[in-house]
């Protein structure tokens, strides 16, 4: 297992992938989501792609006690854990990789998404 399919939103327009591993999604606009806090991705998405890690990721940002911080690698280390890693720099935590397995809904305000977690 490599990445989950859900770390992108469905409103994704196109992408590019290099021989390089560098990849580029591209939105039709900065959008909204929420995984366990609410995340905010950019109208161009790029990090490098590896079997289990997008590294030096641009265009995402994610919620943490009221600061919007910059998402710098998604890493899976072990599938079997179930767990996945999101490091911002400043702050690390892991999430369950059920929350990525399927893409989420995308928003142009926040007020549009749904916090229901049943």
């Amino acid at each position: 297992m490599g990445l989950p399919a859900g770390l992108l939103p469905k409103e994704v327009k196109s992408y590019n992938f290099s021989d390089s591993g560098l990849l580029e999604v591209f939105l039709e606009g900065p959008c909204f989501t929420k995984f366990d806090t609410m995340a905010l991705y950019d109208t161009n998405f790029r990090a490098n792609l590896s079997h289990r890690s997008l590294t030096a990721v641009q265009g995402l940002s994610q919620e943490e006690l009221f600061l919007w911080l910059p998402v710098k690698d998604i890493i899976v280390d072990d599938p079997s854990s179930g767990l996945i890693l999101i490091d911002m720099g400043v702050a690390h935590k892991q999430l369950s990789l059920s929350i990525f397995e399927e893409p989420p809904d995308c928003s142009t305000t926040t007020s549009e998404l749904s916090w229901d977690t049943a």
